[in-house]
């Protein structure tokens, strides 16, 4: 058949059961337990099959299911969820705060809608929901990947297989977007065309997340294919994707009539949203100055990558063929263009999305202390004149959505023992009374591993029966595991600085860790991106070394990870383990995630974890030392590793009690809850975001739009102070004994009206075990002067600059030294 379109029929609802498609169409559902579980008892099967999604299963389910439902006290039930949806609603009507545009390339809010990769797309689903949770004034910007993100099929051998399905969005938790009552449409100008963009709207609790999709009948075959793959390869394609997120997601709010205060780029996918919000400035008659401190006075990045060659850089040319032109709309020349994300590297200049957006926002945060602290090393040179330390990137760690990874029965467990106020303030410390968590919580904790063993088994006997596996083979995956054994975790994306294999370093203390009196076991899983093909052949080395020492039953390779498998294993697993090269891990959320539901996290001291640990609340992996050698790194971290599992981890937790339980290990979960579950929370994150830099951002936009006239002639007299002379007085090297430092610099040259209200001499003193003091020197007899005595003992350096703060921020920008 030439078909010419499709239909989507949803069943006439029993008049009693009719709040099940409202709340259908809300994510809210995916972290309230109650809600959840009216949809599976409609049908346990199909809701299994579907993977939890709700509209997919008001489609098949007969109708005459529903129909002997809606007469028996389902029906009850139906109304009290709906009821609480409503609530929840009424409860954040209005929103809080100035409106705040949230843009991430991948939003991973359920297993069933798979537009999400990993842990970034996770974290801002968890943003989004925590923002909800608070009442925030938020709406998200992403793309719907009509083919998500791939399931990943592993050979015998390890080797993975990307699969594709197609997502039809009328089968999804997703309305599409009107306007008039007609689908929505914006346009984005490409070399010789436009491509159009339609959207879908996901509700999340009491916020939209809107998803841009080029599949659409008035564009090309080949640019209808351009939202079909998360991550698709090559950088054109990818070029193009930011393209449509950046600049189609400006105009798709535009198109709806909102207006953000603050744009939040989460990531450097959504960059060019930057380069959009100022052709519109320019557009309505600022200069290209103007515009840039204008749209950047608003905005924000958070970068999640600390590795350099994760952060997105296209060739010049492919800027040229994308953007040209673009600079004429900003009123300046391709050269000025190119410098907002000009990077040099080894082979040449590369237009860096990372720049851009730091360039393009004036907040910029990192996604745990220690990653805070890499950033402003990676980027020291985009501020130049300024020390490591003072690089104005700042850090907001990582936090988890509560609701959405805790398991029911935890959470029901929890809500007895700490009260009632727990529900309402999981990020407040009072909240959680561990010390009420006893036998019983070991007893859940160990049906929730049952639960966990029994999934594994099913899951790898699916897998071997698919792959033609000989019966004998089938069988063997009926026994795999056992409950009652010590059982670790390790899940995440595949990539070879994360290390899985480090456990095979000694094949001798693995094997007795594996096999002795007190075993220990280890589920495993994880997907390598498509085109990387390291990543590939670590997979495949791992299920190697597996099968070379005869370990298949203690140690399981899982297949296609998601969000669902993430819950299980998460939910079971004894303890957490994650084995980083530090300092490669920016943060990392799974380990939260476990720790959530009472697992001991074993991990390198890097990203969340080095300022997380406290010595009684999970275990450590080496001394939080970088090696400039890496092999000398992972023998190092190895050893530390066995000597951890021999020495503190199987001792503790095989330390039973008469009633099977290990009173030391249930201590530590109780310190690992009462110091993690509250602290690396999203709504701890979400709230730290709008009182560090979504409310002074709206303040600061507010007061760009107040200043232009201040901002214009600052920036005409700008060129003046690079030309000031500096002359300074100094004593050079001195032994203080009591007595102060004294300094003087003089400036020669005349100093623009412009800038002297934002110009500051300044003494700047570095001490050799760490740490920076910024001393302003006083003005006197035509030049500056300053007196310092140090604070404590030690050894120091000190030189003078003069520094110039922006009019806008107050933030020194840029900086003379003497």
């Amino acid at each position: 058949m030439n078909a010419l379109g499709r239909l989507i029929a949803m069943p006439e609802l029993p008049e009693l059961l009719k709040g099940l498609k409202e709340l259908a169409y809300n994510l809210w559902w995916s972290w309230n337990p109650e809600a959840a579980e009216v949809f599976q008892e409609i049908d346990p099967s199909l809701w299994k099959r579907f993977r939890g999604n709700p509209v997919k299963l008001l489609l098949e389910v007969d109708p005459g299911r529903l129909e002997a439902l809606a007469e028996t006290p389902f029906r009850n039930r139906v109304e009290g969820v709906v009821g609480a949806l409503r609530a929840y609603l009424e409860a954040r009507t209005p929103l809080k705060g100035e409106p705040v545009a949230y843009f991430s390339a991948e939003f991973g809010f359920h297993s069933s809608l798979p537009i999400y990769a990993g842990g970034l797309g996770v974290l801002a689903a968890d943003h989004v929901k925590a923002a909800s949770d608070l009442g925030l004034n938020l709406v998200g910007v992403g793309l719907f990947y009509h083919q998500g993100y791939f399931h990943q099929r592993l050979s015998p051998e390890g080797e993975q297989v990307e699969v594709y399905e197609d997502l039809l969005p009328e089968e999804l938790p997703l309305l599409p977007v009107l306007k008039d009552g007609e689908p929505l449409r914006v346009g984005v100008e490409f070399p010789g065309r436009t491509v159009y963009l339609g959207a879908f709207k996901a509700q999340v609790g009491a916020l939209p997340v809107y998803l841009l999709t080029a599949n659409l009948r008035e564009n090309a075959p080949e640019d209808r294919a351009l939202t079909a793959r998360l991550y698709a390869p090559g950088l054109e394609t990818r070029i193009q994707q930011e393209l449509l997120l950046g600049i189609g997601g400006v105009r798709l709010l535009r198109a709806l009539g909102l207006s953000p205060r603050v744009w939040h780029m989460n990531e450097g996918h959504s960059a060019f949203l930057g380069l959009e919000r100022m052709r519109e400035l320019v557009a309505e008659g600022m200069s290209f100055a103007e515009a840039r401190e204008v749209a950047a006075a608003g905005a924000l990045f958070t970068t999640h990558t600390p590795v350099p060659a994760g952060h997105d850089a296209f060739p010049l040319d492919l800027v040229d063929k994308y953007l040209g032109g673009f600079w004429e709309k900003l009123g300046t020349d391709r050269e000025t263009f190119l410098a907002l994300g000009r990077e040099e590297k080894p082979w040449g200049p590369v237009f860096s999305m990372s720049n851009l957006a730091l360039r393009l926002s004036r907040r910029a945060n990192g996604v745990s202390r220690l990653h805070g602290e890499v950033s402003r090393r990676m980027f020291a040179h985009l501020w130049p004149g300024l020390l490591e330390e003072e690089v104005p990137i700042g850090h907001v760690t990582n936090g988890v959505h509560t609701w959405t990874f805790l398991h029911p029965r935890l959470r029901r467990l929890y809500g007895e023992a700490f009260g009632p106020g727990w529900l309402s303030r999981p990020q407040d410390p009072a909240t959680w009374r561990v010390e009420a968590l006893g036998e019983e919580f070991w007893r859940v904790k160990q049906e929730l591993k049952e639960d966990l063993v029994r999934e594994v088994r099913r899951r790898v006997y699916e897998q071997r029966r698919r792959n033609g596996e000989s019966p004998a083979r089938l069988r063997q995956a009926e026994a795999l595991l056992d409950p009652e054994v010590l059982t670790l975790g390790f899940a995440r994306r595949v990539a070879t600085y994360k290390r899985a294999i480090l456990l095979f370093k000694d094949p001798e203390r693995l094997l007795k860790l594996l096999r002795g009196p007190n075993p220990i076991q280890i589920v495993f899983a994880g997907k390598a991106h498509p085109k990387d093909e390291a990543g590939k052949a670590y997979l495949k080395e791992l299920v190697a070394r597996i099968r070379e020492l005869g370990l298949e039953d203690r140690m399981v390779v899982l297949e296609d990870y998601d969000l669902y498998l993430a819950r299980l294993l998460v939910h079971g697993v004894d303890v957490w383990l994650n084995t980083p090269r530090r300092p490669m891990e920016a943060s990392g959320t799974s380990g939260m995630k476990a720790a959530l539901n009472g697992a001991l996290n074993l991990s390198v001291l890097d990203g969340w974890w080095a300022e997380a640990f406290n010595g009684k609340n999970g275990f450590a992996i080496g001394d939080g030392r970088e090696y400039e050698n890496e092999e000398a790194q992972d023998l190092a971290d190895a050893l530390s590793l066995y000597d951890v599992l021999e020495h503190e981890v199987v001792p503790l937790f095989y330390a039973r009690g008469a009633g099977g339980v290990s009173a030391g290990w249930l201590a530590m979960v109780q310190e690992s809850l009462r110091t993690i579950g509250p602290r690396f929370s999203a709504a701890r994150m979400v709230r730290e975001y709008q009182e560090e830099y979504y409310a002074p951002l709206s303040l600061e936009a507010e007061k760009a739009a107040r200043s232009l006239g201040l901002l214009r002639d600052f920036f005409q007299a700008l060129p003046a102070f690079f030309a000031l002379g500096l002359r300074p007085q100094v004593p050079g090297d001195q032994v203080l004994n009591g007595s102060p430092l004294e300094v003087r610099l003089a400036v020669e040259g005349e100093v623009p009206p412009a800038l002297r209200p934002f110009l500051e001499a300044q003494l700047v003193v570095t001490r050799s075990g760490g740490g920076v003091e910024v001393v302003s020197l006083e003005e006197k007899d035509g030049g500056f002067l300053g007196l310092y005595r140090p604070g404590r003992p030690g050894s120091y350096a000190y030189g003078l600059r003069l520094a110039l703060r922006h009019p806008v921020t107050g933030r020194v920008e840029w900086v003379r030294w003497a």
